[in-house]
């Protein structure tokens, strides 16, 4: 290949920067600074802004001045501002080694020319036995001057390419690259002996980069480095985390320490993610402590929301929610056992002391079941639920016996079943929406007071329009039985009652305003009508 050479400028017309590069004690540049390639870029971009056309005045005035401009050959003070502000970005130990950069004036384009506008040099031309040279996308190129034994002792792609030719190759030029500034920082590190010291110096997106022109090389010491890093540093956020995991993914095999890396986010434990699942949900069940488990309730309720495909597999899901189902059965059975105890003669009367931790302990255990309620409904398996509470007839038998302050919380469980119902959450059996009314709906409306003045989460318009909707998908029979008793506590109680006359009037408007199966026979009537009296053809 030929050696790279940069093109001629005319003089007069090109502007030349010297740039501080940070070097070894071998005269090499190590990890130059990203300014360098940022105020180039810069610098090619104000050049092809395209310029007014000027006056024939102008023109002559700036004839007459070209000459002395010619004739000023020391810095300005603005640019020796910028040669400051990068030696401070420069290691202590490093020497300075001026590198040019030479900006062609953008006149005609020629084909090849036209994109290598920009023009960098790295490293002593001195010293170096190869030449390997750059062209970006973004119209500038780059000559590095290198070791040839370093670039094969360090990289299979560079040896690969310098054993294809018998004679030794003085340069190698390399198009398109993706990322000039990480590529020429990458065969920089080939020089550094505590590669991790430079790295601790960067980002998680910067060590990504680097991460991949290292692979594209084939420096295996870059990208155990890169690798030991990401295993080190904090991950912030979702979204450098997936860019992280992406990047490490495809690089897994055996003589590289990805594992490590993946471990942050996947287990080699056997043990399946219900298990997990449930002994998280025992823990919350069991606790105490009231803010505690108030606010990880919220969290794992919410977190189970949020990935709806969590246990997807049709086996984990049916074991997880037979789990669930275990802990329902768990708290009724500690909720029947706490009612028996409260219901017991003369409980009323024993000390604060004694009935203080009872009523505490019903209303956690009712808490419980809501919560696992909501989580069931979430994932469309509450039936067995609602079938599970319609049952318990002891429980509403012994709920009369004890005070409302101790008990009003359990109809908040009638209550959000009737809300499930309504909504179409849960589909219950007819049998079992009969039985939960049958069972529940008496002592709903014994609490409803407390329910309205206790409970902060209580929304009486949606409890009433979920009770109205469950009535109304009985037989028209039922309705009728259910919303006649209803409308005796109603005229006694009022506001202290459930208001559930929109469906008293979907009700009367079925029985009394329309038969649907009159009319169908009206119609069917009518029909065979109509066609009796029809001419034949």
């Amino acid at each position: 290949m030929a050696e790279f050479r940069v093109p001629k400028v005319e003089q007069g017309h090109a502007k030349i920067r010297s740039v501080p590069i940070a070097v070894t004690p071998e005269g090499f540049w190590c990890c130059p600074s990203p300014v360098i390639f940022q105020k180039t870029l810069k610098s090619h971009n104000l050049q092809n802004k395209p310029k007014p056309p000027a006056s024939p005045q102008n023109t002559s005035t700036q004839k007459k001045q070209s000459p002395q401009n010619d004739k000023r050959t020391a810095p300005t003070p603005s640019r020796a501002r910028v040669l400051s502000d990068d030696q401070k970005a420069l290691s202590s130990d490093a020497v300075s080694l001026n590198t040019t950069m030479v900006v062609e004036r953008p006149a005609k384009p020629n084909n090849d020319n036209s994109r290598r506008k920009v023009a960098i040099e790295f490293g002593d031309p001195g010293t170096s036995d190869l030449k390997v040279v750059l062209f970006g996308k973004q119209g500038f190129s780059v000559k590095m001057s290198v070791h040839r034994s370093v670039l094969v002792e360090s990289s299979s792609f560079f040896a690969e390419q310098l054993s294809r030719n018998q004679s030794p190759l003085s340069c190698l030029e390399i198009g398109d690259c993706d990322d000039v500034e990480i590529y020429v920082e990458t065969v920089g590190l080939m020089y550094c002996k505590e590669m991790k010291q430079r790295l601790i110096k960067q980002n998680v997106a910067r060590v990504l980069r680097l991460l991949k022109v290292a692979e594209l090389l084939g420096f295996q010491t870059c990208i155990h480095s890169c690798l030991e890093y990401l295993e080190a540093v904090p991950w912030v956020g979702e979204e450098e985390e997936e860019k992280v995991v992406s990047s490490v993914r495809h690089l897994k095999s055996d003589n590289l320490r990805v594992n490590p890396v993946l471990k942050r986010v996947a287990s080699d434990a056997s043990r399946p993610p219900n298990d997990t699942l449930t002994h998280i949900m025992e823990l919350v069940l069991k606790s105490n402590e009231e803010k505690g488990r108030r606010e990880m309730k919220t969290l794992v309720l919410r977190l189970l929301r949020e990935n709806n495909n969590l246990l997807s597999d049709v086996n984990s899901a049916e074991i997880c929610n037979k789990n669930i189902y275990n802990s329902c059965q768990s708290c009724l059975n500690s909720l029947l056992n706490l009612f028996k105890q409260a219901a017991e003669p003369g409980f009323v009367d024993t000390s604060m002391e004694s009935k203080g931790p009872v009523a505490k302990q019903i209303s956690l255990e009712a808490d419980n079941l809501l919560w696992l309620l909501d989580i069931l409904a979430d994932r469309q398996a509450a039936e067995e639920f609602a079938l599970m509470w319609a049952t318990q007839v002891e429980l509403a038998t012994l709920h009369s016996k004890l005070p409302t302050v101790s008990r009003h919380l359990i109809s908040c469980i009638t209550a959000r079943l009737f809300v499930g119902i309504g909504k179409g959450e849960m589909l219950p059996s007819k049998d079992t929406r009969q039985l939960l009314l049958q069972t529940w709906f008496q002592p709903l409306i014994d609490d409803y007071f407390w329910l309205q003045h206790s409970c902060r989460s209580f929304d009486r318009k949606v409890v009433e329009e979920g009770i109205g909707r469950t009535i109304l998908t009985l037989p028209l029979e039922d309705q009728q039985s259910i919303l006649m008793a209803w409308l005796g506590c109603f005229l006694k109680a009022g506001d202290n009652c459930p208001n559930l006359q929109k469906a008293f009037e979907v009700w009367w408007r079925r029985t009394f305003l329309r038969s649907y199966v009159e009319q169908q026979e009206e119609d069917l009537l009518q029909v065979g009508e109509a066609s009796s009296t029809m001419p034949s053809t």
